[in-house]
């Protein structure tokens, strides 16, 4: 069996994690570490057997963990990875992963000195419409891809008027909708285009009044191999929408929502939608997708095509969010992205 943990039990990690983790017959999670008495409560409540803690180190003593999920609150991802890893532990964590380079080539370092796993928890790969969108691709159904955009515009931060609002509108805490959706855009970018790295962002941020987190967003990305990704990103829009176009010279897919739409370049359009999971906002599906793989991962070792292609994937959404600050205060000029 492998022995893991789940360090901050909110809801993500209570309603889509701990549900994903069951789907994995071979892993065993019934330790949970959380400094608010009332998440403590909460597994308690879920989870047979339960063991909590309020402090990781006594966690990371006491248990014999092959890993440790990381879904706290972004400030602290880099430090509890450290800590975890520190343990010998392998560490599955909550996006942003780090909230620089240098936080994130640093855990990197360690990770390889202790040969442990160091994964990010890119759960939109697994959602029906978006791999769809990537077998269509790799099939060559579209042909060559020249151009994508991927939207999420929403009319305001998830979590509004809880804790999850409040560290989204600070930037000292990883908050602002460049980490909190671009991530997620950025990782699909180079995923839907086969591991293609970003080479150059161009973005505009704007921020609220008497705020340092950005809510709303538009960049233009070169991709290796030519393709320009585009998108927009805000907390300010009348409709929520979520969003793809992907063009090639054979066809162009459009996403909207859960509908997945082929049309070639005849004009002949075809419903390519796959049923995803119903009423399930915290898309516990998707993550025990990440689960499965995360398991791979750690039976195949930290050089695994697993491991290393997440970890270039997720250093690159660092990458990609200096670069897109460093722009935007430049009026939008496009800048180089560090690889």
């Amino acid at each position: 069996m492998i022995r893991g943990a789940i360090s901050g039990f909110g809801e993500v990690a209570a309603r889509a994690h701990l549900i994903g983790w069951r789907t994995r017959p071979n892993i065993t999670l019934n330790v949970i570490h959380d400094p608010i008495s009332e998440r403590r409560h909460e597994a308690l409540r879920l989870i047979d057997g339960v063991r909590v803690y309020d402090d990781l180190e006594l966690m990371l003593d006491g248990e014999a963990l092959d890993f440790v999920d990381i879904a706290s609150p972004p400030s602290l991802h880099a430090k509890s990875a450290a800590t975890a890893l520190a343990a010998d532990a392998s560490v599955l964590v909550e996006k942003p992963f780090a909230l620089s380079l240098e936080e994130f080539d640093a855990l990197a370092r360690v990770a390889d000195a202790k040969r442990r796993v160091m994964m990010c928890v890119h759960n939109w790969k697994y959602s029906p419409p978006y791999a769809t969108a990537r077998e269509a691709i790799a099939n060559g159904r579209l042909g060559v891809v020249h151009s994508m955009s991927l939207d999420r515009l929403r009319t305001q931060p998830a979590g509004k008027g809880g804790a999850g609002g409040r560290w989204r509108q600070s930037a000292a805490s990883g908050g602002g909708i460049l980490i909190d959706h671009g991530w997620h855009i950025f990782y699909l970018m180079q995923w839907l285009l086969g591991g293609a790295a970003p080479e150059t962002v161009a973005a505009r941020l704007e921020f609220p009044p008497g705020s340092d987190a950005d809510d709303a967003a538009e960049m233009r990305i070169e991709m290796a191999g030519g393709c320009v990704a585009t998108s927009r990103l805000s907390w300010r829009s009348g409709r929520r929408s979520t969003s793809a176009a992907i063009e090639g010279d054979r066809g162009r897919l459009d996403i909207e929502g859960d509908q997945v739409t082929f049309t070639d370049r005849d004009g002949r359009a075809q419903d390519l939608t796959v049923a995803d999971a119903p009423d399930d906002s915290y898309h516990a599906a998707w993550f025990a997708g990440m689960a499965c793989d995360f398991e791979e991962a750690l039976i195949a070792g930290n050089e695994s095509t697993m491991a290393r292609s997440n970890r270039i994937e997720a250093r690159n959404c660092v990458a990609i969010i200096e670069a897109a600050r460093i722009s935007s205060s430049e009026g939008g000029r496009a800048r180089k992205i560090d690889r």
